[in-house]
């Protein structure tokens, strides 16, 4: 569904909608951007098809309607994570409502959430098995090792890479550095690595302006075209595990965390809003020997004496 077209295309579909509820939807998903949007209007678009099967407007729901709703979701098999999205997407909606005075309360303030599973099931590369894939792409084209580097050393989302333009290249107080978009529309800039640097400018050439990768015929490489490029790097790598673009986000997180950078600078790198969400990728942190007891050992052994 085009972006463009996504607040009206919720309301189509949906006839039974009154005024102030199509004002709503409208309203609400014209707050957010691109992917984001797209998946709000896909939560809303269920949600809104779950009532309208059941003869319900949205500004009728109660708080048991939504719960009913979400035990539907979890009879169906859909993941804890993928219910709670739903959930917290249908709660901003009838905020935003409330906000804007087109209904009196929220039926979703106070819906029971599903506990989350805080571990990540992801796909996991070790040190050598990303090495292995930065030497890999540095043997193809520029764009590939450019394009693998911004995942893997930078950590970004593919949305944030693809969506990164030539202009937004710059060096700030003797750093490379890169301009991109964030998750919600946070405007960001982030270091380049020497070999991410030296991989763009290989890759973009005497090109100076336009987006950072292009296909063959010149269109902004989309994200289905980076997870093809990663597949590809992952073959020559020799590598038998299925890997993705987030495959190298969550390497990077991980590749953070066990070097020892503290868990507030790797969240702050890797744009997550709760530390929790960081802590999910920390595949080592129930090794013994990052245990606290060693450094504060060490930091009390002078004065112990």
């Amino acid at each position: 569904m085009a972006t463009t077209s996504t607040s009206t295309a919720v309301a189509a579909a949906e006839p039974v909608f009154t005024d102030a509820e199509q004002l709503a939807l409208a309203g609400f998903l014209a707050c957010y951007t691109s992917l984001t949007r797209e998946a709000y209007a896909l939560d809303l678009r269920q949600y809104a098809s779950w009532c309208q099967q059941r003869h319900l407007r949205l500004f009728q729901a109660r708080r048991a309607d939504i719960e009913c709703f979400a035990r539907d979701l979890e009879a169906r098999g859909r993941a804890r994570a993928t219910i709670t999205r739903r959930l917290c997407t249908i709660a901003g909606f009838y905020k935003y409502a409330v906000e804007e005075e087109l209904l009196d309360h929220s039926p979703a303030a106070h819906v029971r959430r599903l506990r989350l599973d805080y571990e990540s099931h992801a796909t996991a590369l070790d040190r050598n098995e990303l090495g292995g894939l930065l030497v890999a792409a540095g043997l193809g084209h520029p764009a590939e090792h450019a394009l693998i580097s911004l995942l893997a050393l930078n950590g970004l989302r593919v949305s944030e890479a693809t969506g990164a333009n030539i202009e937004a290249l710059g060096v700030e107080r003797g750093h490379r550095t890169l301009v991109i978009t964030r998750k919600g529309g946070k405007v960001v800039t982030i270091p380049l690595a020497p070999r991410t640097a030296r991989a763009i400018d290989l890759a973009t050439g005497e090109r100076t302006e336009g987006p950072l990768f292009v296909t063959a015929d010149g269109r902004r490489l989309d994200r289905h075209g980076a997870a093809r490029i990663v597949r590809q790097v992952t073959r020559r790598a020799g590598t038998a595990k299925h890997v993705s673009p987030h495959t190298l986000r969550h390497a990077f997180i991980t590749a953070a965390l066990d070097a020892g950078v503290p868990l507030r600078d790797v969240q702050e790198a890797a744009s997550h809003a709760d530390p929790r969400t960081t802590m999910r990728y920390d595949r080592a942190r129930t090794s013994l020997d990052r245990h606290a007891t060693y450094i504060v050992a060490a930091f009390i052994a002078g004065a112990a004496r």
